[in-house]
């Protein structure tokens, strides 16, 4: 392990010295995708108020915003996290959220405030983890806020565009659509329910899974391709990624679409380790997968007719999706299995709680989550 004595540089200094290298070069860059002429004549290296886009063709402007809760983001508190990490989970979070929407990134906005006992060696790394991410998702970070608070915030604001009339919403489903997921959900959620009570538990999980849930954490995958396929096609009738849980998303997608889901248990995807954490929780594990989870899954309905189509498309791309149910007239949202249908299991996202490690479900609340 290397150390360093910690150097703390003024806001000028920081963002002279420490940023310039990430912001080097975006003027005049061509940002566009999928043949739209998207130019960013004024980009962060040109120390300017704001980032100048012009466009030359028709293009939908999709820009959607997010944060992260800084101390409260509980496994970077623990030390399992790095300063880098959650710098790159900032853009995930954000790039997410207009993929679901079927837009290609054209650039991030970001706002990061610390604290006065943070040093440039963990500014820096914040900072290292953004670029990243951004170099990752294909696009760039064109600046945003830097500058004192009295602890880390960390905020993004995500850009991207689309042909007109190709932006994917939540509302669009209808009864007998299929309800499909790119992945499988929960990793998160699981993360935050094992470590902090990681102890507390009569075993722990053997090192590769332990590795796996943080490693879902440290660079999660923002579904940019799933979503381009399913604006480019006219196949998703709704579209949401899991950023909240597997299902709170069907119930928002849900109420805005004015449909009931039933979901049949055996189709819905579990990755192995949340079945290890459940196990260790003593709750089923659809209802740790369905539980609140910081994943970036998209969840997408199409009509029976295209999903051949749809596959087919998905395939040719490298990508997968699965389908694990259909939406009804009813305005239900339940799950089948052998032993008959019931409400779905699992506790959503409550966006009146703000700690993190709050996300997964427990067993008292997986028992009664049909209750609420």
């Amino acid at each position: 392990m290397t150390f360093h004595e910690p150097v703390y540089s003024d806001e000028p200094s920081r963002v002279k010295q420490l940023v310039s290298e990430f912001f080097s070069g975006q003027s005049g860059a061509d940002v566009g995708a999928d043949g739209l002429d998207v130019l960013l004549s004024m980009g962060a290296d040109a120390r300017d108020d704001c980032a100048v886009y012009e466009f030359g063709s028709p293009v939908t402007l999709v820009a959607g915003s997010d944060y992260i809760r800084g101390p409260k983001f509980i496994l970077h508190e623990m030390g399992l996290l790095s300063d880098f990490d959650i710098g790159y989970y900032l853009v995930a979070a954000n790039i997410s959220d207009i993929a679901a929407m079927g837009a290609t990134p054209i650039g991030l906005l970001s706002v990061i405030r610390y604290p006065h006992e943070m040093d440039d060696a963990q500014f820096r790394e914040i900072v290292a983890g953004i670029h990243q991410a951004c170099t990752d998702f294909g696009t760039l970070n064109v600046g945003g806020d830097i500058g004192n608070a009295e602890r880390l915030i960390l905020s993004g604001t995500a850009l991207g565009v689309c042909r007109p009339g190709k932006v994917l919403k939540r509302s669009g489903a209808q009864p007998g659509d299929l309800l499909c997921v790119t992945g499988a959900c929960g990793l998160l959620g699981a993360a935050v329910a094992y470590f902090p009570k990681r102890d507390s538990f009569q075993r722990t999980l053997d090192a590769d899974a332990e590795r796996k849930l943080l490693d879902s954490w440290r660079k999660p995958r923002a579904r940019v391709a799933e979503g381009r396929v399913l604006s480019e096609k006219p196949y998703a009738t709704s579209c949401q990624d899991t950023s909240d849980g597997l299902k709170a998303t069907i119930e928002q997608i849900m109420e805005a679409s004015g449909v009931g889901f039933r979901v049949t248990e055996r189709d819905v995807p579990v990755d192995p380790v949340v079945r290890m954490v459940a196990d260790l929780m003593k709750v089923e594990p659809l209802a740790l997968t369905m539980s609140a989870s910081s994943d970036f899954q998209l969840a997408f309905t199409v009509a029976p007719d295209d999903l051949a189509a749809c596959r087919a498309e998905f395939t040719a791309t490298g990508l997968d999706f699965s389908v694990i149910g259909e939406a009804t007239d009813d305005g239900e949202a339940l799950v089948v299995s052998d032993e008959g249908t019931r409400p779905l299991p699992g506790v959503a996202w409550k966006h009146q709680k703000s700690d993190v490690s709050l996300l997964a479900s427990n067993p008292s609340d997986a028992s009664d989550a049909s209750s609420r």
